[in-house]
């Protein structure tokens, strides 16, 4: 199991494949296992580096003090662990920000910035929607209530005309054995609450991929395109028909679009 230990945390991480070095961020209520559908598909061409932001996941301590600046620090010190002095980045949600955060901190470690699903601050109507969730999770049969209620917001239209879908992605939840505990949620939450990025569109020099969920609720994409569009080296994909949790609604056409996305800034690095 590997780790990277730091003043105050403990941070656990995954680590796949082989190639130019690929970091994933996770988002809210996430850990590393949130990329699982797409490894498989990166992996052979990149070394994917996952970590589980504080508060998720196999780090620890749960309750160590948590920031999105923190999250961020701490992802840039891991690839500087690993020795890696430039590397692709991807974040998916709250992991998005992170990842911009590290960008427009380091700008000449990140050879490519990929954003999912995200927008460029937190909204107070995603804060509300996991103020509810969080209540929702305190009440009589939260842990599996809380669940049924998230899945609407993050998984496209066509998740939902099978019924046994729900039904299969709770029990394997309920079944993950790092599931991100009722108190460490909150813990996040707070953190997510109070993360002021410093980042901004005109900071971010590299090449810029943003994925844009058609369904997505949580994140729409119209409200998101009027931000991103500042950036200097944009590329823009909308996933039709997916919802906030990309990856998993579309793993095939995520995969690609950053793969290529990324092969593509290789092929044009500035001289």
């Amino acid at each position: 199991m590997p780790t990277f230990v730091r003043d105050d945390v403990t941070l656990h991480y995954e680590i796949e494949g082989s190639g130019p070095p690929l970091l994933l961020l996770a988002g809210m209520l996430s850990d590393s296992a949130t990329w699982a559908a797409i490894v498989p598909l990166l992996s052979n061409r990149f070394t994917v580096i996952r970590p589980d932001n504080r508060t998720t996941g196999r780090t620890v301590p749960w309750n160590a003090p948590a920031d999105g600046a923190r999250m961020a620090e701490d992802a840039a010190a891991l690839m500087v662990h690993l020795r890696y002095d430039r590397f692709h980045v991807a974040g998916h949600s709250l992991g998005g920000l992170l990842a911009m955060e590290i960008a427009c901190a380091q700008p000449s470690c990140v050879a490519s910035l990929s954003v999912l699903a995200s927008s460029w601050t937190p909204s107070p109507r995603t804060i509300a929607v996991f103020d509810a969730l969080l209540a929702v999770r305190s009440a009589p049969a939260g842990e599996e209530l809380w669940l049924r209620v998230l899945y609407p917001w993050i998984f496209g239209p066509a998740f939902f005309e099978a019924p046994e879908n729900a039904n299969a992605a709770l029990e394997a939840a309920l079944a993950y054995p790092h599931a991100q505990s009722h108190a460490a949620m909150a813990h996040q939450i707070s953190a997510f609450k109070a993360f002021k990025p410093k980042a901004t569109p005109e900071m971010i020099l590299c090449p810029t991929l943003v994925i844009y969920a058609g369904q997505d609720i949580l994140a729409p994409p119209d409200e998101a395109r009027r931000h991103f569009a500042r950036i200097a080296k944009l590329a823009e994909v909308t996933v039709e028909g997916a919802g906030h949790a990309v990856m998993w609604d579309a793993p095939d056409t995520t995969a690609r679009c950053i793969a290529e996305f990324i092969t593509d800034a290789l092929t044009k690095k500035d001289p």
